[in-house]
């Protein structure tokens, strides 16, 4: 008879979580998308919750949320999170700092180390490198603006090439496509084909604040944020070096 009781209590706890379990959406910029595999699978143990997750780079983020599509959480650089949330898009109030990125330089693997230990050093780079690969992203519009301040934009024009939108620079480096490429440190820490020589010298670097927001008309709203509380608590902080950003402080 206690046997039988403990089953049927067993299973109306049972039934009960999985009628609490939500099946989360999730947009989220490329960039996070290594700390957030590694970290989602404990968050759906924990709470049951399934997390179902699109990645895409900036256009694509900005493209789909203009376009209607609904998220229960999206992840993009802070800016477009600022400006989802005044257009409407996501709801007031809940943007949610998690991690921040430099920007980080790649050549092929196994090529010469060019010196990109200071702003002139890293000029003389540029106008000697025969092509430059950067994205369509924020670490993408930040090169071009740096290349615009350093007074070199006319001079390597023809020597830029950026990516479609959601593609990495890695690829076009690797491939050989790209002498020199730029994109945001998570990007280009882990990945074939590419070494990974560092970031931008101090005085010229960038850093991007990837925030999370909850949709207007999210599903699950409540289960959303304990998704985003999950990706900024100090347990986070490892992975989130790990694969090459910080932890945002506050948020």
């Amino acid at each position: 008879m206690k046997n039988a009781l403990l089953a049927v209590v067993a299973s109306a706890l049972i039934a009960a979580q999985a009628a609490s379990a939500a099946e989360i959406k999730l947009l989220a910029s490329g960039a996070t998308k290594e700390i957030c595999l590694d970290l989602i699978p404990s968050f759906e143990k924990n709470s049951g919750h399934k997390v179902v997750a699109t990645w895409a780079g900036t256009v694509d983020v900005k493209k789909k949320i203009a376009a209607g599509e609904v998220y229960d959480v999206v992840i993009v650089a802070a800016p477009e999170i600022d400006a989802f949330i005044k257009d409407g898009k996501l709801a007031p109030g809940s943007r949610s700092d998690l991690m921040k990125s430099a920007v980080g330089v790649a050549i092929r693997a196994g090529a010469r180390k060019p010196d990109i230990s200071s702003a002139e050093a890293l000029k003389k780079t540029l106008l000697d490198a025969k092509s430059i690969g950067y994205s369509t992203g924020p670490s993408g519009i930040y090169i071009a603006s740096l290349l615009e301040k350093m007074g070199i934009a006319e001079q390597v024009k023809s020597k830029l090439r950026q990516t479609v939108p959601g593609q990495r620079v890695s690829v076009m480096v690797a491939s050989g496509d790209a002498e020199i490429g730029f994109q945001q440190v998570s990007e280009l820490i882990h990945e074939a084909g590419i070494d990974y020589i560092g970031p931008l010298p101090a005085a010229i670097g960038n850093v991007t604040t990837f925030s999370a927001g909850i949709h207007r008309e999210a599903r699950h709203p409540g289960a959303g944020t304990t998704l985003v509380q999950h990706l900024k608590a100090p347990s986070a902080a490892s992975t989130i070096k790990k694969y090459g950003m910080d932890p945002a402080a506050g948020g």
